[in-house]
């Protein structure tokens, strides 16, 4: 009997994956680089979340590993050159989150431009009767400024037309595909055209703090920042400087610098909605991304090609 490939977890699997996982392999949950010993040199492949990736000191202690697998679509802590050198071959869940991720887009910003989750806790705290209720804006015609043209910021705009906004983007570059939404090179100039600016960029170096005080003086007192992109790509002292100034009217955040860590002073205000990065977290999704991480790996070891590789 052909023996089990050791797989390393570094973030738990589902316990429906592990059992699928577990089936042509054998699977370790990952707690600490010092505890690896002499696992580590039996490990061919590792699966992670975007938001956790493999961090070095991880991966300089796998010499034999083979394939990463992401049960997301954030790569921005993976050290690609590294997996280039060594020829680890790296599969992500792109695909199969991207109308979730366009959905919590959209809610987010209804949410925070009609003032559904301030008027809930008004409610709840009972001074309806007692306070008067302050009104929200209109989202028809509002423009929309998408910051990051790929699958999700096109799912995006095609949801926004539904609400008779006015669409453009930026992007590294002009898209072909979809020549009836304006390109804007520069961020800053889209952003001060825009009235809602919907950030889907990756993460990494390239778009760190790409979002700072300059782009959201740019957005201005009338505009609402909505984040579904990783909570890097915003200089949060800025934007919380700028939500208490109103510099900018509101904001809705999906992600956050330092998860699960969010910076206290956002609980205070009423114009910024926040979620604990659950863009891509429902049933339906979670289990397709599960169903790719596994599938990737199996075919990876039966020697077919990755079904949605990066490297």
């Amino acid at each position: 009997m052909a023996s089990k490939t050791d797989i390393l977890m570094i973030d738990p699997m589902p316990e429906s994956f592990n059992e699928q996982l577990g089936t042509p392999f054998r699977l370790h949950q990952f707690t600490s680089v010092e505890t690896l010993g002499t696992l580590a040199e039996r490990i061919e492949g590792v699966t992670t979340g975007g938001g956790s990736g493999l961090p070095r000191p991880i991966m300089d202690r796998l010499p034999n590993l083979k394939i990463i697998s992401v049960n997301g679509v954030g790569i921005d802590k993976i050290d690609l050159d590294e997996c280039r050198r060594r020829n680890i071959r790296l599969a992500t869940a792109q695909g199969v989150l991207t109308e979730d991720v366009a959905d919590m887009a959209i809610g987010l910003m209804l949410d925070v431009v009609r003032g559904i989750s301030c008027n809930d806790r008004f409610v709840r705290a009972g001074k309806w009767s007692h306070e008067p209720v302050a009104n929200s804006w209109t989202i028809k015609g509002k423009k929309l400024g998408i910051a990051g043209f790929g699958a999700i910021g096109k799912a995006v705009a095609k949801r926004a037309l539904a609400f008779d906004m006015a669409v453009a983007y930026f992007s590294s570059r002009q898209q072909t595909d979809t020549p009836e939404y304006p390109f804007y090179p520069d961020l800053r100039v889209l952003a001060e055209w825009a009235d809602v600016l919907v950030l889907c960029v990756s993460g990494g170096a390239r778009s760190y703090h790409m979002v700072d005080q300059s782009i959201l003086e740019a957005l201005g007192a009338e505009g609402f920042l909505i984040n579904v992109a990783r909570g890097s790509v915003v200089d949060e002292a800025a934007l919380i400087a700028a939500l208490q100034g109103h510099t900018i009217r509101g904001a809705g955040l999906d992600v956050f610098a330092e998860e699960p860590h969010v910076p206290e002073a956002f609980y205070s205000l009423d114009n910024v909605v926040l979620q604990p990065h659950r863009a891509s977290a429902t049933f339906e999704t979670r289990h397709a991304m599960g169903r790719l991480v596994f599938d990737n790996l199996a075919a990876f070891f039966q020697g077919k090609p990755l079904l949605t590789p990066v490297i």
